[in-house]
């Protein structure tokens, strides 16, 4: 069974791999095509809706395909832990809908981040710095604060992470204790690195993206996740088995 599907922030970067993806595939085609200028209802008659917006567009759109019981797979940075959890209280009474949030679609990115979550309770000293293309508009990442979250949430016990001079600009934004740093830049795909602190040693935990065609395989298990998913789903993670 064929798949339609809608596609929000088509003409973006992300949005135009994933139209190229939808329209090579033999289980889903490309219902609509929605640029900055189409209003929302042409999404309307899809199965499921792609967001790949920015920021300040993404929860209205999330909102709009939930209002009508279409399931999304959410492909934008800027969706905190705050902002999932108002979405999951949203959504308690409309169990027929789903909504799968994918910070990035790169596997060797999520497996990063999961590296640095098992490694955050040894240590007391981490930050982040990411790095992207110039013309990305929201900092830190999605992938920076989602890493973030997981790195607190895996050392919860031991506390807030040693940030010292926190006060100053120059420190970085703070999420869930930990610093991260942002840079824009020409040239720059994506890059990510995790810094730890210790006695006597450091460690650090590097990401590259080179092409966004390593982004592929992510969008794909997305889409087919998003068919069926009922709440919501946070994290690529949730999509692959990486075992214990």
């Amino acid at each position: 069974m064929i798949t339609r599907d809608a596609v929000v922030g088509a003409t973006g970067r992300m949005g135009q791999l994933a139209s190229r993806l939808i329209e090579a595939s033999d289980e889903f085609e490309l219902h609509a095509s929605l640029d900055s200028k189409a209003p929302l209802s042409d999404m309307l008659g899809a199965d499921i809706v792609m967001d790949v917006t920015v920021p300040g567009v993404s929860q209205g759109v999330v909102d709009f395909a939930v209002a009508n019981g279409l399931n999304v797979l959410v492909g934008t940075s800027g969706w905190s832990s705050e902002r999932i959890a108002s979405l999951e209280r949203s959504i308690t009474d409309k169990l027929a809908v789903g909504v799968v949030i994918i910070p990035n679609f790169s596997v060797g990115s999520v497996l990063a981040t999961s590296f640095a979550a098992l490694a955050a309770p040894f240590f007391e000293s981490m930050e982040i710095i990411e790095a992207h293309h110039a013309s990305k508009v929201d900092s830190p990442s999605g992938t920076a604060t989602r890493t973030a979250e997981l790195m607190q949430e895996a050392r919860a016990a031991l506390g807030p992470v040693i940030a010292p001079h926190a006060d100053q600009r120059a420190r970085g934004q703070q999420v869930s204790s930990i610093p991260i740093h942002s840079l824009r830049m020409q040239g720059v795909v994506a890059k990510q690195d995790v810094i730890f602190g210790g006695t006597g040693e450091t460690l650090t935990i590097v990401h590259e993206t080179l092409s966004p065609t390593s982004y592929e395989a992510g969008i794909m298990l997305g889409l087919r996740a998003a068919r069926t998913a009922r709440g919501v789903t946070v994290g690529l993670d949730k999509l692959i088995n990486l075992g214990s």
